[in-house]
């Protein structure tokens, strides 16, 4: 007979066991779909009270396994009210802490309203991690913006009165020509001339215009192939000799035989002639400017584009590439033509390739550097 107890025992114990786990399971299932279906309801409300949720949900799901093995009568007479009171108690300690943590929550999350809804936006200090990492990205959000919008209106400025510089002087040879105030021939011909002059500068003004408003926008479309820096140092330089001859600038170049890039060749081109441009309006006759292809000490593919233009100020440097930055070293608008937007449009050019433009003063000038990834094999 005992050794028939000893065999029994243990399986009512399992079957106790397996009825109090299936119990405790179905419950806790019940509970979870239910605080599932409450948080659904109140998902646009305070995270605060989704938080104090979550916590109901779990005492819950805890007091049915404890509910159902007492009423299993597992744990009886003053043990069961002991563990009623132990549950009870825990119970009310985790919603008091659920209600103090939402009440935080709900609380920080109002200072970082508050401090968005009223400018100028400075993130709050001692928030929450998530929230302060929220915080932080906003301020610097809010900080470029800012720069942006100032950007803007100083571009609006500045163009709109180089816009209307050529506009009046077109306008006053126009009203001259009509009224025959000038007949000569060789007067009409000059004013032709002139004329034909600014509405090409206009023109490229607009395009650059066009081509920067696509760069902020995202809008720039790359047509990538494998192209040879050497055989774009080549073509950049055909293109600008006529400039540099024109204005008495040697104009020279010194490319490795193979740096191979992935890059539009035309954006990539425009970049570099760019650069290549203001060098040459920049530097005095008789001095050089000088176009290098290489790979540099990183594994990089480096153009570089030395001038002699006397150096840049080292507070501007940091400015150079900024849209309305009017420095008198920051290349402007000259009467040689130009729009003041050539850096502007390289620079955004370059960064959609992956890459990156600086500028450093160097000898008796300065030197421009586009770095590219290189194409692997």
């Amino acid at each position: 007979m005992p050794h028939t107890t000893a065999l029994t025992q243990p399986a009512v114990a399992l079957g106790e066991l397996a009825m109090v786990v299936a119990v405790t399971a179905g419950l806790g299932l019940l509970i979870a779909f239910a605080g599932v279906a409450v948080m659904w309801r109140l998902r646009t409300r305070s995270i605060g009270v989704m938080l104090a949720v979550v916590v109901v949900v779990a005492v819950a799901a805890t007091l049915a396994g404890v509910v159902a093995i007492i009423m299993k009568m597992i744990i009886e007479g003053a043990v069961k009210d002991f563990v009623l009171s132990v549950v009870t108690v825990g119970g009310l300690v985790g919603l008091g802490v659920a209600f103090v943590l939402a009440k935080r929550v709900v609380g920080e999350s109002r200072r970082l309203v508050a401090a968005v809804l009223h400018p100028p936006f400075v993130a709050p200090k001692g928030l929450p991690a998530e929230l302060q990492t929220i915080a932080n990205t906003l301020e610097e959000a809010y900080a470029r913006e800012r720069a942006l919008e100032g950007a803007r209106r100083e571009l609006v400025a500045w163009v709109s009165h180089d816009l209307r510089t050529p506009l009046a002087g077109m306008r006053a040879m126009a009203e001259a020509l009509e009224d025959g105030v000038v007949s000569d021939p060789g007067t009409v011909a000059r004013y032709h001339g002139q004329i034909k002059q600014e509405v090409e500068r206009l023109s490229a003004m607009v395009d650059d215009l066009f081509e920067l408003s696509r760069i902020h926008a995202g809008a720039l479309r790359l047509s990538r192939a494998r192209v040879g820096l050497a055989d774009l140092v080549a073509d950049t330089l055909a293109g600008a000799e006529p400039l540099a001859r024109a204005k008495g600038v040697v104009l020279t170049a010194e490319a490795a035989d193979v740096v191979p890039v992935e890059a539009d060749a035309g954006a990539l081109g425009r970049a570099l002639g760019n650069l290549v441009v203001n060098a040459i309006r920049h530097t005095p006759s008789d001095q050089a400017v000088v176009l290098r292809a290489r790979v540099d000490d990183t594994g990089m593919a480096c153009l570089s584009v030395t001038d002699c233009c006397g150096g840049i100020p080292e507070e501007d440097l940091p400015r150079l590439f900024e849209v309305a930055f009017r420095g008198e070293a920051a290349r402007t608008p000259t009467a040689d033509g130009g729009a003041g937007l050539g850096l502007a449009i390289a620079q955004g050019i370059v960064e959609a390739h992956d890459g990156r433009i600086e500028v450093v003063n160097d000898g008796p000038g300065c030197r421009f550097e586009i770095r590219l990834p290189l194409v692997a094999g």
